[in-house]
């Protein structure tokens, strides 16, 4: 990694850290579905970790708040949502996290969860990002698709007047036009020189939001390139949600990666991390 990356902040996220330089990985399938699938896939998660020496978050969602149509899978909803995520920091050993969606569900989410993510549809609620940081969690703030990633500095500073400067901040692709992202990789940069770790949602990326006749599409066969291109610009941390099967999941089935080729997103990031290290010397 270049230089520049000594010069952001770095803080625990649970048993491992982020923003010192190593690259974190946060992993998992879009929602809980079921404790099966959980379980499959956070083993699957634990085990080739420990193998390699990797640094994950397994994340999940115990409610998705904001599906394009009301017949959409919207999630176990918080008390078992939170029972399961906690069977899988017990069971695997790995830090947890995942989104909420309002300021009342916060303290029950960070009585469990070691990082807390906020939804990029929310990134601007002030009383969310306050009762967030004041739970002394450190926070994933995603920028929203609406947003410049100049203002993701005045986002972040609401948490840090709160009280917590542990914030990553999330870039995820931004609104171009009708049911399409595009990632400006300038954000990256942006965002790193207001001196918080900077992640890459390389799953979120590749939407195509409402294409695909009342949920959103997307394009998986982009997910590689548009990592590559991210680690290239420099990153903390990657974001990609995982199932054991995209074609049967129950939410973002287009995007998510399938776990059987979690080694080759593993080998991607170690190819463009091992010859940016070999240019820089």
């Amino acid at each position: 990694m270049e230089s520049a990356e000594n010069t952001v902040r770095h803080f625990a996220v649970g048993s491992t850290s982020v923003g010192d330089g190593s690259l974190l990985w946060i992993l998992g399938p879009c929602v809980l579905e079921s404790e099966d699938v959980t379980m499959r896939v956070a083993e699957t998660l634990a085990r080739e970790a420990a193998k390699n020496g990797r640094r994950v978050v397994f994340k999940s969602s115990y409610a998705k708040a904001n599906r394009t149509s009301a017949t959409s899978y919207s999630g176990p909803g918080l008390d078992e949502g939170l029972r399961t995520l906690d069977k899988v920091r017990s069971m695997t050993g790995l830090p947890i996290t995942t989104d909420v969606h309002s300021a009342a569900e916060v303290g029950a989410v960070a009585s469990v969860v070691d990082l807390i993510q906020i939804p990029a549809f929310l990134c601007r609620q002030t009383d969310l990002l306050v009762a967030a940081a004041e739970s002394g969690r450190p926070l994933n703030i995603k920028k929203g698709q609406y947003l410049a990633a100049a203002d993701m500095r005045h986002i972040a500073q609401k948490a840090v007047l709160a009280g917590n400067d542990k914030v990553i901040l999330t870039e995820r692709g931004s609104t171009f036009g009708y049911g399409d992202l595009i990632v400006d990789f300038r954000s990256l940069a942006i965002m790193r020189a207001t001196g918080f770790p900077v992640c890459f949602d390389a799953s979120h990326s590749v939407q195509t939001p409402g294409s695909s006749g009342g949920r959103s599409g997307g394009r998986r066969e982009f997910l590689l390139p548009l990592l590559r291109a991210a680690l290239a610009v420099g990153v903390d941390a990657v974001f990609c949600e995982t199932h054991p099967d995209p074609s049967e999941a129950l939410c973002d089935r287009e995007t998510q990666w399938p776990l059987e080729r979690l080694t080759e997103l593993w080998e991607t990031a170690d190819r463009i991390l091992d010859s940016k290290l070999t240019a820089a010397g």
